[in-house]
């Protein structure tokens, strides 16, 4: 299946498909992790990854995004090594992908991807958007899917003018993407809400979302149960639906296409309803 979009053989709608649907897409997260800040551990088990991922997509979810190593923006996440992160997704990612919801593989790995590619996944995600491994646009290159770019930093910075920041990481990300031959029509952009930013940035990422439109391509943000939302209402990870809700809504009303939640059921209504009420307008 190499240099091949599985979408075209497995006959799952593809991203630019889904994106014509003139409303915001929801991706469900699908962590098979021991570590992941807010379900680390909860679905690790194959079995319970998968009941996890039917649910999902019975609750209406666009895209599942899942993920064998943790990423977690403020707990010092562990590096996973190659065979543990593959021994962690054999189980699952191929039974999702035929469960006929678009998957995407979240990973830095070049060999994951391919592998995840080969099993099924139709868009690649990667934190740190194309820019730790250069390996990774080369293999998204050959496949020619989707990948989300996200922007990332190793460390919060205060000082830091963060949108402009965001800029010139995408900057560079887009101009590897143009080296290696990924076409801009399958590139999408996430500000990384809480990942190298202070929840102050995270909340101005999300509040000025709407300058990252001068790209001209899709934006997806994911503030599901992020840190942010503590320091506007104090609230542990699985307490913060509201808030979750709250930030999407206004991503979505800043130009976002597709959000990245844990709460898939509750996300779907609330993306119908906004949908519905801008409908009336």
């Amino acid at each position: 299946m190499s240099g091949t979009n599985a979408s075209a053989i497995t006959g799952t709608p593809t991203l630019a498909r889904l994106l014509g649907l003139g409303r915001p897409l929801v991706m469900g997260i699908l962590n098979v992790t021991p570590d992941s800040f807010s379900d680390g551990g909860q679905f690790l088990d194959p079995a319970t990854a998968l009941a996890r991922a039917r649910l999902m997509m019975e609750s209406g979810a666009d895209i599942i995004d899942v993920g064998a190593e943790s990423t977690r923006p403020y707990g010092n996440a562990v590096a996973v090594p190659l065979a543990d992160e593959l021994r962690r997704l054999e189980p699952v990612l191929p039974v999702v992908a035929g469960f006929g919801v678009p998957v995407s593989i979240d990973t830095m790995k070049p060999q994951v991807a391919r592998w995840a590619l080969g099993a099924g996944a139709t868009i690649a995600n990667d934190v740190w958007g194309l820019q730790r491994d250069p390996g990774l646009a080369g293999v998204v290159a050959e496949y020619r899917v989707p990948v989300i770019v996200m922007h990332n930093r190793e460390r919060a910075d205060p000082s830091l003018d963060i949108m402009g920041d965001i800029r010139a990481f995408f900057a560079r990300s887009l101009d590897i993407a143009d080296r290696a031959g990924i076409g801009h029509d399958n590139i999408v952009l996430d500000p990384g809400v809480g990942f190298g930013k202070t929840p102050e940035q995270s909340m101005t990422a999300i509040a000025r979302l709407a300058e990252l439109k001068s790209f001209g391509l899709p934006l997806l943000v994911g503030a599901s149960r992020k840190r942010f939302i503590d320091t506007a209402s104090p609230s542990p990870p699985d307490r913060r639906l509201g808030g979750s809700i709250a930030a999407h809504v206004l991503a979505v009303l800043n130009g976002a296409a597709i959000i990245r939640v844990h709460d898939v059921a509750e996300a779907v209504q609330a993306m119908r309803v906004l949908t519905a009420i801008r409908a009336k307008r």
